[in-house]
């Protein structure tokens, strides 16, 4: 039975009520991101409930009070924030993006560190609280953080991922369709591997309406999809991340918009495939690592990896990131 917080806590209720069983949403961190996530979340209709859980206090109430002064404008749903973790008991999905901040000219690796810390205190009490939820990590490095925190959690493989290159496609896709001028929904293409430098794309179980993308004939717009042509979408794919930082300091809108088809993926139980970062064991002769390869999601979590054909560069490709992740999880003694 879930529950409305007291006064203390910032939300559309007043004092704890018995209510009927519904979706709840827990986001861990208040900041561009898990505030985004909650927007996002909310505007889709992705949760009857959803709860803010951050450690400044005064920060999570003005989100949630912020938040909740809108729902008017959004499908009914009720929003709560509070820096203690109960608000996010018994909730269905937990999403964390708490972390350190990614500076200009940082890479993702290079934040593993003091986030993977953070993970080793904020996590026991989360499952503790919330032991039936699927985990959704999303704080980068988010391949090292996922498998950290699936050592730490103890959890099963499905019940705890990260949101992988679930972004990193979606852009990968904007790029395809800026450049054939077909509308982006009708393009279908993953970006594999880590979420970062060593990510590439899947271009031999790409299509574009159909079409195989290496069959691409181009248009009176635009000529065929070549591979200088398929290096430059890829390498703008991996550099638009820094490309935002170095703008406007962090990237939150189309992160917390991926994050939000995923949540939506596991509460309706859809079952669609996404890339998202699970722990590998035997894929493509892949073991004990997390990242990202097509998965079929649904209401248990990150379910059947699909060995999607490849090339032997794509493999080598997934070997590469493999092996660069693994050397960093040795790093930090995972």
């Amino acid at each position: 039975m879930s529950e409305t917080y007291d006064s203390d806590d910032a939300g559309l209720g007043r004092g704890p009520r018995p209510d009927r069983r519904t979706t709840k949403l827990a986001v861990v961190g208040a900041g561009a991101v898990g505030a985004t996530v909650a927007y996002a979340a909310l505007m889709r209709g992705a949760a009857r409930t959803v709860a803010l859980y951050d450690i400044d206090k005064a920060k999570v109430h003005a989100e949630a009070l912020d938040l909740g002064h809108g729902i008017q404008f959004m499908p009914m749903a009720e929003v709560i924030g509070s820096d203690d973790v109960a608000v996010c008991a018994d909730a269905d999905v937990v999403v964390v993006t708490a972390g350190a901040k990614q500076k200009p000219g940082q890479t993702r690796l290079d934040l593993a560190e003091a986030t993977i810390g953070l993970t080793r205190m904020i996590l026991p009490p989360l499952v503790e609280v919330a032991p039936n939820a699927i985990f959704i990590m999303v704080t980068n490095p988010v391949d090292i953080v996922t498998y950290a925190a699936q050592k730490i959690s103890g959890l099963p493989r499905a019940q705890i991922f990260g949101s992988g290159t679930v972004l990193d496609s979606s852009r990968l896709r904007y790029l395809i369709s800026q450049y054939t001028g077909v509308a982006v929904q009708n393009v279908h293409a993953y970006m594999a591997g880590e979420h970062g430098d060593s990510e590439f794309p899947l271009w031999s179980s790409a299509t574009i309406g159909g079409v195989p993308l290496p069959d691409w004939r181009g248009s009176r717009s635009a000529g065929p999809l070549t591979p200088e042509v398929r290096d430059g979408i890829a390498r703008q794919v991996i550099e638009s991340a820094y490309q935002i930082i170095a703008g406007k300091g962090a990237t939150n809108y189309a992160v917390s918009l991926a994050v939000s088809r995923i949540i939506e993926s596991i509460l309706k139980d859809e079952h669609r495939v996404l890339p998202v970062s699970s722990l590998l064991d035997g894929y493509y002769g892949i073991r004990d690592i997390c990242m990202s390869v097509p998965t079929v999601v649904g209401r248990t979590g990150a379910d059947r990896q699909l060995e999607l054909p490849m090339s032997d560069g794509e493999l080598a490709n997934l070997r590469s990131s493999a092996e660069a992740l693994s050397a960093v999880a040795r790093r930090f003694g995972l």
